[in-house]
């Protein structure tokens, strides 16, 4: 009997000279959770939730930079914070034989894309053992913000009269 292997291939299957994007682990950085009152919560439960991302790289070596995916809730009722998360998503990614934009491009598009479920969970679990309902963040559209961003980094067009 003949066993085939589809569709599975490493970073070392490819030729030398191919461009690899290459998870090789992810891990829980650093988290925070703090509730000032708990989860007494005066009246209706209809918090303001404010979301902020940022993303950090670092290398680490020539092909291997460290990610990491900041995700910090905030959540105020009648001015009041009800709970604050920060969590620290990082992963190891073997990023080989890109040009220096498509590196940009990487790690603030796909590496983002892959960390975000897992700091989505943390944040879910941290937010439901602090005795509050359960929280979902809502998915992240991470091509958006990079275009947006570069967006606003590029400077306007020169005006002719």
């Amino acid at each position: 009997m003949v066993e085939e292997t589809v569709g599975a291939t490493s970073a070392n299957d490819v030729p030398a000279d191919a461009p690899v994007l290459a998870l090789q682990t992810v891990y829980l950085k650093d988290c925070s959770y703090e509730a000032p009152n708990g989860p007494r919560v005066d009246g209706a439960w209809n918090p303001q939730v404010s979301l902020d991302l940022q993303t950090g790289t670092a290398l680490l070596s020539p092909d291997l930079r460290e990610v990491v995916l900041t995700v910090t809730v905030s959540a105020k009722q009648n001015d009041v914070t009800v709970f604050l998360v920060e969590v620290k998503q990082a992963g190891l990614f073997l990023i080989r034989n890109f040009g220096e934009s498509d590196v940009k491009r990487a790690v603030s598009t796909v590496c983002p894309g892959v960390l975000f479920p897992y700091a989505r969970s943390v944040v879910s679990q941290l937010v439901s053992q602090g005795g509050f309902p359960q929280f979902l963040l809502p998915p992240v559209n991470f091509d958006a913000l990079y275009a947006a961003n570069v967006g606003q980094q590029q400077p306007p067009p020169p005006q002719t009269n």
